[in-house]
């Protein structure tokens, strides 16, 4: 598709709805980040001792499952039902509720047990949360909606940081506050978002034959190249600590977390201006194309790092191109599903791709970190970058 006039005012969703779909979006983040990242590692050690790394392991496998399944089973409840807001509200309740809980495990087992749980109550709410920005916004403001939803994890992070400050509330406490944030995120935009109908995004008529096979490639298209992305953003993730203290074992878990968030935070401007362009000028995956390039290309300079300064000028590329990548594929996904009737299915099936690099990742570090050091590990985490670009570029004119 070429360059195209933004979606005429009647065409487009309100402003209004548009940023309180943000914030709920931001909300979902806010129910789990801070628990996953913090909260729950600390119980795990209390409770585990010196099993904790095992024990939270553990959890974190089969809690991945548990989401990967939750995702796909409520977003096709939710399609079945041909509504969003009460599931969401339903595992907004769930989900907050199973929280507070968690004091009540005294066991790993019982711990684990209420892990799954909750992460099936918490996509109960991700699924249909996330299907209902394809049921509200048109192709017109999907880079918009790409900006916007770059929020989501820098106020994940900043959650975190907030509910964790010194003298504020107490390891339980602090499940109340997480709680609380979340509810206030999320229950705006269910009791008075009111999003304008936007009945030709619920169109149930099947596409043509052709139209068909070009959604399919284009789909499958856009999976692999986030996949591919993702193993990369999840490496940096767990290892970047680990990797700067081998450059300057000075440096410390606090500068991380500060770096971590200054580049959250500048993603979000920077994602804004490169969604509306991408809105105007008709160019829906082009940004997608030159920010997967870009991780591809921070990937190797963090490789070739001699220095402090250069590892960092490396991650800070990485990190801005990364976030942009994945805040505006997760709007332009949206416009390649192929049906109405199963979007919140498919976008359960497309959270594989958050949480499958999960499962890949540390056996890919383990292959390659002893024996070729984080310079080989980065140097093949940038070749599955830069195979994500060239596999958008197939893709890029025809969307």
């Amino acid at each position: 598709m070429g360059a195209t006039d933004p979606a005429a005012p009647a065409e487009r969703q309100s402003g209004r709805f548009l940023l309180l779909y943000a914030l709920a979006a931001a909300g979902g983040a806010v129910a789990y980040v801070p628990f996953l990242t913090v909260l729950l590692p600390q119980r795990v050690t209390e409770m585990a001792g010196s099993r904790d790394v095992a024990t939270l392991a553990y959890l974190a496998f089969f809690g991945a499952l548990a989401a990967s399944v939750g995702h796909i089973v409520f977003g096709w409840a939710s399609d079945r039902t041909r509504t969003r807001r009460p599931w969401i509200m339903a595992g907004l309740m769930l989900s907050c509720a199973l929280l507070l809980a968690i004091p009540l495990a005294a066991t790993p087992l019982a711990l684990g047990a209420l892990i799954v749980v909750w992460q099936l109550a918490l996509n109960m709410m991700l699924a249909p949360l996330a299907a209902w920005a394809g049921d509200s916004v048109p192709d017109g403001q999907k880079g918009l909606l790409g900006g916007i939803l770059s929020f989501t994890p820098a106020l994940g992070a900043l959650s975190g940081a907030l509910v964790t400050l010194p003298g504020l509330a107490g390891a339980d406490g602090r499940l109340w506050l997480v709680a609380a944030l979340a509810c206030g995120c999320v229950l705006p935009a269910l009791l008075v978002g009111a999003p304008r109908p936007m009945p030709q995004l619920m169109d149930t008529a099947p596409a043509p034959a052709p139209a068909t096979g070009g959604h399919r490639r284009e789909v499958a298209t856009m999976w692999l190249a986030r996949l591919l992305v993702q193993i990369a953003e999840a490496a940096l993730f767990a290892y970047i600590l680990f990797w700067l203290r081998g450059i300057d074992p000075g440096f410390g878990d606090n500068r991380v977390a500060t770096l971590f968030g200054a580049v959250l935070a500048a993603a979000v401007p920077l994602a804004l201006v490169i969604g509306l362009w991408s809105d105007r000028s008709g160019r829906p995956v082009r940004p997608l194309v030159v920010a997967a390039a870009v991780v591809a290309l921070g990937l190797v300079v963090m490789a070739l790092a001699d220095s402090l300064q250069s590892a960092i000028a490396g991650y800070i590329v990485f990190g801005l191109a990364s976030s942009v990548f994945l805040s505006l594929h997760s709007a332009q996904t949206l416009r390649v599903l192929p049906h109405p009737a199963t979007r919140g299915r498919d976008l359960g099936f497309f959270n594989l791709t958050n949480t499958v690099p999960s499962l890949v990742m540390p056996w890919l570090a383990i292959g390659m970190v002893p024996a070729f050091g984080f310079a080989g590990l980065f140097l093949v985490l940038a070749c599955l970058a830069g195979s994500a670009a060239l596999l958008l570029v197939a893709i890029d004119r025809r969307l």
